[in-house]
């Protein structure tokens, strides 16, 4: 009863709006967008159609004035016509006064009477008389206020006779106009707002398909399914979002291979070294405990167990810091020609062995580091030339200097690494497939180590190197001017 109770709340859950989804956002705009226009629509239809009307109509009455006095002028014959026929297709009373009679033509059909702007003629008559233009116009308003007329009077000069032209025509729009208008308008506000939600739910779909997408595939991804990819529509923001998605889920599957393989190897360094311990530890107890030659061989090859062991926990531990920033650096400036050589000479005791140890340096080179981790890179170098340099056992050590640059080289002649294996080299866990097929011990944390530390020198670094044919390592720094202490000290000398 309860499981079946949670499910209808889930479905009661799925089916309630999100209102901060990008779907819901977007049909919300729009619609508030679209009612917005219509509100814009409706306000301009009612505070500013009369005022609208009432400009464009007297801008349209002054050019038919023009026109009319044209035609008086030129064609008096034919202006009867044509002021009978501009009075009723505009709804205007026009009015020609001349030194001999008035003419009337009145195409105001609510007007009773030829005297009904008798009234707005002498007033507008008077006015142009005391001007000094040619013609003038005015608006006038009923009393009511509720209509609103143009009163225009314009001088037609003709044979040094000055005839005078009035118009007077209503600024108001009829109501049949005014009512076609507000349906018009209904029409057009339905159709906006019909538009607006096709849009809105067109463009929410093409937004929100991608991120689905990549939703669905990033929470399989959570799941621990790397093998998923991720498709980032025809956006570039999110085409950018799926490349940096696929990206992590292949830097997440890599960092998972190491781990099992890390996990792999320490394991079986830990074993080997845990089993050797205990084994001589019972052997002295039960074989070598009163043969004090024996039981000191048994006790070295202990020694040299913990040894490892100790080497393979402090690697742990040096990646540890490194990846957590908790390195402590003693910067300080010396020569690096100076470490790489006492480094050479901590390893010239395996010429007893049958390496070929090489040392070319070239002048003084001061940088600004670490000594100690400088010199712990350099070893590291070296080291793994040493167990890489294969039955040529060759290792040389190079420095080398150009403007404000100082390189240093470890080359070897052993079993190289393979080509689609160089840029692994220096990730963390990763071993050379070379460590399994000859036995090398490693844990593969060496280089990982490394590269943390020349990332903290802000140094370059790389290698170069052809399987079967040897490897070089080699990282550069910037050098800067010798200490003035030094320069004192040799001075003195």
């Amino acid at each position: 009863m309860a499981d079946h109770t949670g499910k209808n709340a889930r479905k009661r859950a799925q089916r309630r709006v999100d209102t901060n989804s990008i779907k819901t956002t977007t049909l919300i705009s729009f619609v508030v967008f679209a009612l917005f226009l219509v509100m814009i629509l409706w306000g301009l239809s009612n505070f500013f159609l009369n005022r609208f009307y009432e400009r464009a109509r007297s801008q349209e009455i002054i050019n038919t004035a023009e026109a009319l006095e044209v035609q008086f002028r030129q064609d008096r014959g034919n202006f009867d016509s044509l002021a009978v026929q501009t009075a009723g297709t505009n709804g205007i009373y026009i009015r020609i006064d001349t030194d001999d009679e008035c003419f009337i033509f009145d195409g105001t059909r609510e007007v009773e009477g030829s005297d009904a702007f008798e009234g707005d003629v002498r007033r507008i008559k008077s006015r142009l008389s005391a001007s000094p233009s040619e013609s003038i116009s005015e608006t006038r308003r009923d009393a009511s206020g509720m209509g609103s007329r143009l009163v225009y009077a314009s001088y037609i000069k003709e044979n040094g006779a000055d005839n005078i032209l009035c118009i007077i025509a209503p600024l108001y729009p009829d109501q049949v106009t005014v009512r076609i208008l507000r349906n018009m308008l209904i029409y057009v506000s339905f159709i906006v707002l019909a538009v607006s939600l096709l849009l809105a739910f067109a463009l929410s779909v093409r937004l929100t398909s991608p991120i689905e997408k990549l939703t669905h595939s990033a929470t399989e991804l959570s799941n621990g399914s790397h093998d998923v990819y991720f498709d980032g529509g025809g956006f570039t923001e999110t085409k950018e979002l799926a490349r940096a998605l696929n990206k992590a889920s292949y830097e997440m599957e890599k960092t998972d291979f190491y781990q099992r393989e890390i996990i792999a190897n320490v394991s079986h360094d830990l074993k080997t070294p845990l089993t050797m311990i205990r084994s001589y530890a019972e052997k002295i107890i039960d074989i070598t405990g009163d043969n004090p030659e024996r039981r000191n061989a048994d006790l070295n090859v202990i020694i040299s167990e913990t040894e490892h062991l100790n080497k393979l926990v402090s690697d742990m531990l040096s990646v540890s810091n490194i990846q957590s920033n908790n390195v402590e650096m003693h910067m300080e400036t010396f020569d690096l020609v100076s470490a790489a050589e006492s480094v050479y000479e901590s390893f010239r005791v395996l010429e007893s062995d049958g390496f070929e140890m090489h040392f070319h340096p070239c002048k003084p080179a001061y940088v600004v580091g670490d000594r100690t981790r400088l010199t712990q890179v350099m070893t590291n170098f070296v080291s793994n030339a040493v167990k890489y340099s294969g039955d040529s056992k060759y290792i040389d050590i190079r420095l080398s200097r150009s403007t404000k640059k100082v390189t240093f080289h470890c080359i070897d002649h052993g079993v190289g690494i393979p080509s689609d294996e160089i840029g692994h080299v220096w990730d963390k866990y990763y071993r050379t497939s070379a460590n399994h097929e000859r036995g090398i011990e490693g844990t593969g944390l060496g280089l990982a180590i490394v590269k943390g530390l020349l990332n903290l020198h802000g140094a370059k670094y790389g290698v170069e190197s052809e399987e079967g044919k040897g490897s070089d390592f080699w990282f550069e720094m910037e050098t800067v001017r010798k200490p003035a202490a030094e320069k004192s000290a040799e001075d003195t000398e």
